[in-house]
């Protein structure tokens, strides 16, 4: 079966924008004859920019209208940043495609960078913020590694898109915002970074710096189409990270992060070896459960499992109960 069109489900700003477009200008690559458009759809996520997502739901509120969408034949696929999609997906749906992953760390963006004109993006510059520095995130993860470091830093609710942010910087609302590297840099904005946090300072959200496609699971023709824009290595990763997220049975109430990495590829993505590094938090940032093991690239999902469960038996089940219990 063939088409002539195919629609694009993507939320409104920026760099969903600029996704949705890259997704596109490799589709029609693949497929010239082929027009693609976009739908675009404002999400509860989009709508409510005053409270932190932990308070409001979390991961889902970026995915659940655009979801209904396709499930309603109002759209053929969506293009989604991997870090907000839930590890749930309605039935009938599925991530059809992961593509290859962008730089997966946090950026800090300091307003003494800015004034200076000076910036070096390999070193860690957490400890010499000054005390009680305003840093704007409104990340759980971020907040909850930052203080275990720098417990007199000022952790302030910052959202809204990159433009956003960086403008609450520069206006004097902080003295630090932390992003992730993955979206500055494919906005054009990488001039602005300071550092890059490297990820003994700040690990990763799961799925952070990659693109995945969701379509429904009956559709042939774009499920063929979008095997074309799959990326083994970061597939593999991907799914080691989701499945160690979904054992923890995690959102984003709690300060949670993983990363995996594929290490001496010498061939195909199955001559390497699987390093997943995983932590969970308490929300003042005093006690962090972290730990990491290696498996085969064909293990993705059953490595993210055990690691998960390495970090349960050692600790972390104590800090999610805590956690779960205070917001019940």
């Amino acid at each position: 079966m063939t088409r002539d069109k195919l629609v694009i489900a993507t939320r409104g700003s920026k760099l969903a924008l600029w996704q949705a477009e890259w997704v596109k200008s490799e589709i029609e690559k693949i497929e010239p004859s082929l027009k693609v458009e976009l739908n675009k759809i404002r999400t509860t996520g989009d709508k409510i920019l005053d409270v932190p997502l932990a308070q409001v739901g979390g991961k889902g509120l970026f995915v659940k209208e655009i979801e209904e969408a396709m499930l309603k034949g109002e759209a053929d696929l969506a293009v989604h940043s991997m870090k907000d999609v839930p590890t749930a997906l309605p039935a009938g749906l599925h991530l059809s495609a992961i593509c290859k992953r962008e730089d997966p760390r946090d950026a800090i963006i300091t307003a003494a960078g800015k004034k200076s004109g000076t910036r070096n993006p390999e070193y860690d510059i957490i400890n010499d913020l000054p005390r009680g520095a305003r840093v704007g995130t409104s990340s759980l993860r971020r907040i909850c590694q930052l203080l275990n470091r720098r417990p007199d830093l000022r952790l302030t609710n910052l959202r809204g898109n990159v433009d956003t942010r960086i403008r609450k910087l520069d206006e004097g609302e902080f003295d630090a915002i932390i992003l992730a590297a993955a979206g500055v840099k494919r906005l054009g904005r990488a001039d602005r970074i300071t550092a890059i946090l490297p990820a003994e300072t700040s690990l990763p959200a799961i799925g952070q710096g990659a693109i995945g496609i969701e379509c429904r699971v009956d559709d042939g023709f774009t499920n063929r189409l979008l095997g074309n824009l799959n990326h083994e290595e970061t597939s593999i990763c991907i799914r080691a990270e989701r499945a160690f997220l979904e054992r923890l049975e995690g959102g984003c109430q709690v300060p949670i992060a993983a990363h995996a990495q594929l290490e001496n590829r010498t061939g195909s993505a199955e001559s390497a070896t699987l390093f997943i590094e995983g932590l969970v938090g308490s929300l003042d940032g005093k006690t962090i459960i972290r730990d990491s093991l290696r498996a085969g690239p064909g293990e993705a999902e059953s490595a993210g499992k055990t690691l998960a469960e390495k970090l349960l038996s050692e600790g972390a089940e104590e800090i999610l109960k805590e956690v779960y219990g205070q917001n019940s």
